[in-house]
């Protein structure tokens, strides 16, 4: 891979992430506070994209060096043709001599390297796979399957001394990690006489019955972990996994533990339920 081709790949690279930061297809891999960041990083790609080919190009095209044009040392000697002869007899002397000694290295290179050349790493060409990612596959978000495999991020470092009140509406929406922190940390003190509203995707859990989950970024997706809560009242056993759910209820005292990572899992007494469409934002 030429100096060229890498500056098209990276051309490429920046202009498929300048893409997804303007659209809603960044929001899949990271928190949605990283797109001024994205969008500068990309265009800072397609900067030192264009430059290194605006350079390539430019030298390939330049003048080729004067000093060893044909006629240079003729208009120098043209009044002496015996030493002109000379000279002339002397360089071809020396032009043999250069086409042994490449001759002689030539032979070095087919039996030292066993016939193989020098051959830049080809590894450069994996760039290509993040950027038709981008630009033809569109994967989705996290869901289920990565739900299933991880832990639940709800740990002793979410829990607060001291909960703010819910927010004022009826019912009061809230995320899954801040419901399943009061439920668990403050045995839910703060859902004395309110209804919940939760959002989120619907996972099985390890009864075979729904539970309602979220991934929970830190930065990106790579760092991604669910939190779950457990379903009880009536909402049905038969929704699909993946289904993106609002479900109202009532805090629930009970509770049940991740077969991961042995976290817990708080409950929500559902009283109604209602399917939606597959949000833009579907991290927490």
């Amino acid at each position: 891979m030429n100096r060229q081709v890498q500056a098209v790949v990276m051309l490429l690279l920046g202009g498929a992430i300048v893409k997804a930061s303007t659209s809603d297809m960044y929001l899949r891999y990271v928190k949605a506070g990283l797109r001024p960041f994205l969008i500068v990083a990309g265009l800072l790609l397609i900067a030192a994209a264009v430059m290194t080919l605006w350079y390539e190009l430019r030298g390939a095209a330049g003048p080729a060096p004067a000093d060893g044009s044909p006629g240079h040392h003729d208009h120098d000697h043209d009044a002496d043709p015996g030493h002109r002869d000379a000279q002339g007899h002397e360089q071809e002397q020396e032009h043999g001599q250069e086409q042994e000694h490449g001759q002689e290295q030539e032979q070095g290179h087919g039996h030292g390297d066993d016939g193989h050349g020098h051959h830049e790493p080809q590894v450069g060409w994996l760039l290509i796979l993040p950027v038709l990612a981008l630009l033809l596959i569109g994967p989705p978000a996290l869901g289920a399957y990565a739900a299933g495999q991880a832990g639940s991020v709800l740990t002793a470092q979410n829990s607060a001394s001291d909960f703010p009140a819910l927010p004022a509406g009826d019912p009061a929406r809230l995320t899954l990690l801040d419901y399943a922190s009061r439920a668990v940390f403050d045995q839910g003190k703060t859902f004395t006489g309110r209804t919940i509203e939760l959002t989120g995707f619907v996972t099985e859990g390890p009864d075979g019955r729904p539970l309602l989950a979220r991934i929970v970024l830190a930065c990106c997706a790579a760092d991604g972990r669910p939190v779950k809560v457990g379903l009880d009242g009536t909402f049905p056993t038969t929704v699909p996994v993946n289904t993106w759910v609002t479900v109202v209820g009532t805090y629930d005292p009970k509770t049940g533990k991740d077969p991961v990572n042995g976290a817990a899992v708080p409950y929500l007494q559902v009283t109604s339920w209602h399917q939606i469409p597959l949000p833009d934002q579907q991290y927490e």
